[in-house]
């Protein structure tokens, strides 16, 4: 059985979105800078699914496949959802999705060949389904929300945080919320990218 874990870009301060993220601002205000480092290397990358390609760092790119090779599923909620307009029905990782919702949209539902699944009950069910699904890979949790939920539960056993060198000031913000603090941490790795900082984290339970 694989692990459960968190791949995510957070500004210094802390937020992986600015203010008024939405469909039509996806990032939110000023939230672009925290993917400067997708376009500034000298590696182009392609993802797994759809036409997806950046330009970063060998470092980078390393860091990437190693996400993208342990990988079984991946977990959302219905808001990140929403704004990326379902990813055009293939997510990048083209992996099978999670979609944590009370309100499951039907024409996803009841389309047939659907990568998404649609988890009404609570974080729990969602993570026990997204096992099942993952076999021996890992499922990774891509939302703060979904983090947040997870953490609260004790249901988290890594976190790869890639820090941008940016202070947003305000947005969305990634630890909030949580029920039982302090979080421990032992970090496993550091790998400096071109604009960004890879950080691998295990949870001391």
């Amino acid at each position: 059985m694989g692990k459960v874990g968190f791949n995510m870009t957070m500004s210094l301060d802390g937020f992986v979105a600015g203010m008024n993220d939405s469909h039509n601002n996806p990032l939110g205000d000023n939230g672009s800078h925290l993917f400067t480092w997708y376009s500034i290397g000298d590696t182009e990358y392609k993802m797994p699914g759809g036409d997806w390609k950046f330009n970063i760092s060998a470092a980078s790119a390393a860091q990437l496949d190693k996400a993208m090779q342990s990988a079984g599923v991946l977990i959302t909620g219905r808001k990140t959802f929403d704004i990326a307009g379902a990813w055009g029905g293939q997510h990048p990782a083209d992996v099978p999705i999670v979609v944590l919702t009370h309100n499951p949209p039907q024409e996803w539902v009841n389309k047939k060949e659907s990568p998404f699944i649609f988890v009404t009950d609570g974080i729990e069910s969602a993570i026990e389904k997204a096992r099942v699904i993952a076999g021996d890979k890992d499922v990774e949790l891509s939302t703060a929300s979904t983090l947040q939920q997870a953490l609260k539960a004790g249901l988290v056993d890594e976190l790869h945080i890639d820090i941008a060198p940016v202070v947003l000031g305000k947005g969305v913000r990634l630890f909030e919320h949580l029920a039982s603090l302090p979080l421990v941490l032992e970090q496993l790795a550091s790998v400096q990218g071109q604009g960004v900082t890879h950080i691998h984290y295990r949870i001391v339970k």
